[in-house]
């Protein structure tokens, strides 16, 4: 009886024991998930900084001040548009598949813990860190002649609707995650979406004064900072190992973390192909070195890269880095063509590449190539459509462009009567 009794609490112990073990392996398991997507967004945050310090290097600098405040502007703003309604609208948890709404806010309700179970806030704080990416794009493509106050309407109309609406068709289950249309960390959903939208604001708007030759040819406009345009991209590149690795949701357990240095890896090559591929196109076609063909060389494979870095080997993340590169020197020259001024390259970097960034997930990553190409060209009239019926409509209202006298002078005085290197013009005394 008494070796019964014995081994009947040794049994008992020994169940609480395991059970207390396991829960420990859960709670640690669900702390390490949650802080690698912490640490992940933070890093897409930073982007923020390198896209600031990227479009104030390649613009004149009587436009500095006017573009650091759209950089924080679209941050700050969005983030509470995508508080607000984005976040239902891009995760509704169901719906029709063309457009649905959860409800308004996040939930502050934790999960069980486990591995690859995410808390609702950390979950929110890396969503908002991608739909700022997607806003952010579109400064650069417009700066040095929209009003200040048409951009925060647009952000307010980007981050608020247009994104979260075709991130559902995707990464909210929508009608194009239903066919099996691919893009892992959004060269579509992300940047195609701002490529495209800076793409109808540089229609709309115009070129800047002097950036065309009467004759129709085209005039470079050097930027006033290259070294910030260097510091920007060099930002952005680190800021991707949140964008892409952080993707996965998850680092705890063998396939995650093999998934995670494969996609920080194939980042890495891809966007080293792209710069290199860029330099040499840029070499042979204008005879020097560009280094911000290069600079734009880099963005554009890590652009192409981002849909299927967890799909491709190491070979392919280099070829999909070099069609990028070509792609972004064959974008900027086909805008001058067309006459659309550009200032950063946004559309050859983000519109362009990120198309490149589908097809090549059907080409190299194993999807429906027939998929793929519908699912790019769908997100990307989206935003294209979109965006050019705000502007157009700001534009009849007078709203959209500064004036010319206003242009001449810049909008760090005309539009805010500050300037980012005061001290630096020389004054007449009488």
């Amino acid at each position: 009886m008494k070796n019964k009794i014995f081994w009947f609490i040794f049994f008992c112990l020994g169940s609480l024991l395991m059970a207390q073990d396991s829960l420990a392996i859960d709670i640690n398991a669900y702390a390490i998930d949650n802080f690698f997507l912490f640490i992940s967004a933070v890093l897409v945050l930073f982007m923020q900084a390198g896209f600031a310090m990227l479009e104030a290097g390649l613009n004149s600098s009587k436009n500095t001040v006017n573009i650091l405040f759209k950089n924080i502007m679209d941050l700050s703003v969005g983030a509470i548009l995508y508080y607000i309604v984005g976040y239902g609208l891009m995760y509704p948890g169901g719906g029709n598949g063309w457009i649905a709404f959860a409800g308004f806010g996040v939930s502050n309700t934790g999960a069980t813990p486990g591995a690859g179970v995410l808390h609702p806030q950390v979950d929110w704080l890396f969503q908002v860190a991608f739909a700022a990416t997607a806003a952010t794009i579109v400064s650069g493509a417009v700066a040095g002649r929209l009003k200040f106050g048409a951009y925060l309407i647009y952000s307010v109309i980007i981050t608020g609707l247009i994104y979260p609406v075709s991130g559902y068709w995707k990464w909210g289950g929508g009608w194009l995650d239903q066919l099996g249309f691919y893009d892992f960390a959004g060269s579509l959903v992300v940047h195609a979406v701002g490529g495209f939208a800076g793409l109808a604001g540089a229609i709309v708007l115009g070129p800047r004064i002097g950036r065309f030759r009467k004759n129709g040819n085209s005039k470079p406009m050097p930027g006033s900072n290259l070294a910030l345009s260097a510091l920007g991209v060099f930002i952005l590149w680190v800021g991707w190992y949140g964008f892409n690795p952080g993707s996965q949701l998850a680092i705890v357990g063998a396939d995650n973390t093999n998934a995670v240095m494969l996609i920080a890896v194939n980042t890495t090559l891809s966007a080293a192909a792209g710069a290199v591929a860029a330099m040499l196109l840029a070499w042979g076609l204008f005879k020097k070195p560009d280094l911000t063909m290069a600079l734009n060389g880099a963005l554009a494979g890590l652009v192409g890269i981002t849909a299927n870095c967890d799909s491709v080997t190491n070979v392919e993340a280099i070829i999909i880095g070099i069609v990028a590169g070509f792609l972004v020197i064959g974008g900027i020259m086909l805008l001058d063509k067309l006459k659309i001024d550009d200032p950063v390259g946004a559309w050859p970097v983000h519109g362009l590449c990120g198309l490149w960034g589908g097809i090549a997930t059907g080409i190299f990553g194993g999807y429906n190539l027939g998929i793929q190409i519908l699912g790019s060209l769908a997100i990307s009239a989206w935003a294209f459509l979109t965006m050019f019926l705000l502007f157009s409509i700001l534009k009849s209202l007078n709203l959209l462009r500064v004036s010319e006298e206003e242009e001449i002078i810049g909008l760090d005085i005309s539009e805010h009567q500050e300037e980012a290197y005061a001290g630096f013009q020389i004054f007449t005394v009488e």
